[in-house]
């Protein structure tokens, strides 16, 4: 019988390993994520090693290693970032801090290599550091580099042993799809595996929950409506779905939600809790605050909710990308406070079951597809928990709220209007807590700014800021200060993430 087998991969805290093992079940193949301390004891089923990225320096004390004796048993390897650095310092060579950091787009240029097998010369990759491979190990080689970084990928086809300094599993990398397959097919022996399906999700729902009751927030967006849906078809009426409307949701929210899910044999209850939320927020200024007052607030409300219901369950549509920014795994950086991992009190009477917490954005709208969920649900464009909360610089008010509110609906409408809706992550405005000084009407104003913010992405990890064409943004910029009259000033950012984040809070 043959034996089916597996890459192992190990996770070093970056924003990455998820993302890797996603792409590897992609492609078919079967993957097993491990911690940096892992020991295999059965090589026979391990087809190839990959070693992610992280948050940590490779010559820091207490930074996380790997076993050098992985190296001697034969298995190929392949180090990304973190992993690409931690191979040469292993080994003997040296890692040292660059003398300036390359985040975001760079081209890199390449030798001859397995690893590179049907790409061109050089192409764009997505870059995320600052320390950098300076020396390498003996009987190693350098095959690939940017301006910035002379040694940007090396090797050693001879122990199976590769290393790339970028990011191949981020959408951004330019045939960062191929560098990945022509490990796994080049030079890994991995066999292929059944990707899994929304039954398996059902399934595994209704092994975890049985027939106890449970309730979920639904905010409509993709996120908690595929996981409403999933555990909904998984244990029936023993779900309840609380709607709670903050004060912070997008013009029309509330209304469009109960038109939206009165589809659905789904048991849904819509709460207004906005005085509540503005009570409590109240001169808060700090966005983790933020962030952790509304995080508390959504477990008090459900937690309430939930005793009404008997329920002893909280489901959240978390995905990896929310607890990978939450630092939820053992080597993360914390970037901020999701809604949905932060804020949870120690003493919560409800366990938690997240049916998504393994799957990236993109993965999920394709869940929602194959369970047959309306256009309005799959497609509808990325909007964070804490609402327009997050969206305001400073301290919150009806006011502010309502300004951010109404140029959302501009900018909705003008890229609706330009067919480029389905070409953008999201899009939305943020209000700043200055004031600037303009001229309306011959005569001086002094008024808010307001960032307009348009990105691209994938799955939430990497993001590009989307390149709108001039006339459009200038559309969106005239609109907003003829209709908006607290605002006398619109610009465009044009941060990457990394080194930004998408939400500005």
């Amino acid at each position: 019988m043959k034996i089916k087998k597996k890459i192992l991969l190990f996770d070093f805290g970056g924003q990455s390993a998820h993302l890797i093992a996603r792409r590897i079940k992609e492609f078919g193949f079967d993957v097993e994520i491990v911690g940096s301390n892992y020991k295999i004891t059965d090589t026979s089923k391990i087809a190839g090693i990959i070693l992610s990225g992280g948050a940590r320096s490779v010559y820091e004390k207490n930074a996380p290693k790997f076993n050098k004796e992985l190296f001697l048993l034969g298995i190929p390897i392949l180090g990304i970032c973190y992993g690409h650095q931690l191979i040469a310092q292993t080994l003997g060579g040296k890692v040292a801090k660059g003398s300036a950091g390359e985040y975001g787009p760079s081209e890199l240029s390449v030798k001859n290599s397995k690893l590179f097998k049907n790409l061109s010369s050089s192409f764009p990759v997505w870059m995320n550091h600052r320390d950098t491979v300076i020396k390498l190990p003996k009987n190693f080689q350098t095959v690939g580099n940017t301006k910035t970084t002379k040694i940007a990928a090396f090797e050693n086809p001879k122990l199976k042993i590769y290393a790339v300094q970028f990011h191949p599993e981020v959408s951004h990398t330019k045939g960062g799809v191929i560098i990945l397959k022509n490990f796994l097919s080049q030079i890994s022996t991995i066999s292929s595996k059944k990707l899994s399906e929304p039954k398996d999700f059902i399934q595994e729902t209704k092994n975890a929950i049985g027939n106890k009751k449970a309730i979920v927030g639904l905010s409509g967006g993709v996120d908690s409506s595929v996981a409403a849906i999933l555990v909904s078809r998984a244990i029936g009426k023993n779900l309840l779905a609380v709607y709670v409307d903050t004060g912070f949701m997008r013009s029309g929210e509330t209304k469009q939600i109960k038109k939206t899910f009165s589809k659905f044999t789904l048991k849904l209850k819509v709460l207004n809790a906005a005085d509540l939320y503005y009570k409590n927020l109240k001169n808060i200024t700090d966005p983790e605050q933020k962030r952790k007052i509304i995080g508390k607030l959504f477990i008090d409300i459900f937690t309430k909710e939930a005793k009404k219901f008997k329920a002893n369950y909280l489901i959240q549509g978390t995905i990896y990308s929310d607890r990978i920014e939450s630092g939820s795994t053992k080597n993360s950086s914390k970037i901020k406070s999701h809604h949905n991992v932060g804020g949870l009190p120690k003493n919560l009477k409800l366990k938690i079951y997240e049916p998504l917490k393994e799957l990236y954005k993109d993965e999920v709208r394709q869940l929602a597809r194959r369970l047959k969920l309306p256009e309005e649900i799959t497609n509808r464009q990325v909007f964070p928990g804490p609402g327009l909360a997050i969206r305001i610089i400073g301290d919150l008010t009806p006011k502010k709220v309502n300004i951010v509110r109404e140029a959302d609906v501009i900018i909705q409408d003008e890229l609706k209007k330009a067919g480029l809706m389905k070409k953008i992550w999201m899009a939305f405005p943020v209000l700043l807590s200055i004031k600037s000084v303009g001229i309306q009407g011959d005569e001086r104003s002094y008024k808010y700014p307001v960032v307009l913010r348009i990105v691209q992405s994938k799955d939430a990890i990497t993001a590009n800021f989307a390149r709108i064409p001039f006339d459009i943004l200038e559309k969106i910029s005239t609109r907003i200060t003829n209709e908006i009259k607290e605002v006398n000033r619109v610009v465009y950012d044009i941060s990457n993430k990394p080194p930004a984040t998408m939400e500005w809070e």
